[in-house]
């Protein structure tokens, strides 16, 4: 679902910086106060995992579409909104200057869609009053599943608004929400389904690290340092080897646009655009997960690997970095 810059307005764009950063700079008031040891290393080892899941688009079957995990609704069940909306931040802004997945100019956009939504939304209305007496895993499945399809169908939603703000003729509300709904009803029910796997995984492994959950008695399988291995392999055997299986049919949003206005490349004009065009030209030494000028699948497994080891280290030292300052205060 992310968005490209030819779909959004300046002053959209600028908007949703706005709403975007100021949810930002909330949360990261809330991650300073927090004293959890075990909150960054999982920050940075779940932002690579969602970062790698998010290069596997799946078959939608009898769509021609495909969709892949936002993630939001699985980093907040595990890191809490706050933590898990600046995971999602350091995952798409790596995807948008590193890897020129998504506009520069829409980045904010971006953000509020995909993150915003799963990790506020998903987590306080949906998971924390589902999971308050305690967590199984039936009650996972059920949030996950209902908060990744609501949270989706916002994201979805929102999109289609900003394009409508934006001005964006060729994408006319009724027909483009009409198109982005449903499809993206079903991404989201694969999404919550993928989650659910996730998250009972980690419930088995170490129940206390599911974010919101009252007293347990459980005692967990493996170490926290096993759980984080398993995870960390995990994205990097997704990144490096399972990417090189995705779907090749557009995703939900690219889809929609096809159907609606004949084509997913709408052009811009404008200094705007020029610029965030030549910034990104500029940052992004992997452009569509590949090598320049390349077709190489060895490119894809490189992306893969290397973007989630990239989001390791921007969480980690973001994550340092407020701690250092709050100190100093």
């Amino acid at each position: 679902m992310h968005m490209a810059d030819a779909l959004v307005a300046p002053v959209v764009a600028a908007t949703m910086y706005l709403a975007s950063g100021t949810a930002g700079g909330y949360s990261i008031r809330r991650v300073r106060m927090e004293e959890d040891a075990k909150k960054v290393p999982l920050m940075g080892v779940m932002g690579a995992f969602v970062f790698a899941a998010q290069m596997i688009n799946f078959t939608i079957p009898g769509t021609g579409s495909s969709g892949h995990l936002c993630g939001g609704m699985l980093l907040s069940a595990l890191l809490g909104p706050c933590a898990g909306f600046l995971t999602m931040i350091g995952v798409l802004l790596i995807q948008c200057l590193l890897f020129a997945d998504g506009g520069l100019l829409a980045l904010g956009c971006n953000v509020w869609n995909m993150a915003f939504y799963g990790c506020f939304i998903g987590a306080l209305l949906i998971w924390r009053p589902i999971m308050k007496k305690g967590a199984t895993k039936g009650k996972i499945v059920f949030a996950s599943v209902l908060g990744s399809v609501l949270t989706l169908q916002l994201g979805a939603f929102s999109v289609t608004l900003e394009t409508l703000a934006s001005g964006i003729t060729e994408l006319p509300f009724g027909v483009f929400a009409a198109t982005m709904q449903p499809i993206h009803l079903a991404i989201g029910t694969v999404e919550g389904l993928i989650t659910a796997a996730v998250l009972v995984f980690v419930h088995e492994a170490r129940p206390e690290l599911l974010w919101g959950v009252g007293e347990t008695d459980l005692e967990g399988k493996l170490t926290f340092r096993s759980t984080l291995t398993v995870l960390a392999v995990g994205a990097a055997v997704i990144g490096g080897v399972l990417s090189l299986f995705a779907s090749a049919f557009p995703d939900g949003l690219e889809w929609s646009m096809e159907k609606v206005a004949g084509t997913a490349e709408l052009k811009s004009a404008g200094g705007v655009y020029d610029l965030a065009a030549a910034v990104q030209e500029r940052t992004a030494l992997l452009p569509d997960y590949a090598f320049k000028g390349s077709e190489s699948a060895a490119g894809t497994s490189f992306s893969g690997i290397v973007g989630a080891l990239v989001v390791i280290g921007v969480c980690i030292v973001c994550c340092r970095l407020f701690r250092f300052f709050k100190k100093q205060r």
